[in-house]
């Protein structure tokens, strides 16, 4: 099996792509296609930690048949 530096499926790699910039957006963090090392990485780390939080959330409700 060939090394992958990425362990997302992908069919899912465009649509975590987008989820991550309405993340950003709905965060105020100026995230843009391409370079972004102007962020510093609190402002990094909060989309990608808000980004699990709300798959978090959208997993209970489907475990819990909501």
């Amino acid at each position: 099996m060939a090394s992958n530096s990425s362990n997302v499926v992908p069919e899912a790699k465009e649509a975590l792509n987008k989820f991550k910039y309405e993340v950003a957006s709905e965060l105020g963090v100026p995230l843009s296609h391409g370079y972004n090392g102007n962020l510093t990485s609190y402002q990094n780390g909060s989309v990608g930690g808000y980004m699990v939080k709300k798959m978090i959330e959208a997993q209970e409700r489907q475990m819990a048949g909501k």
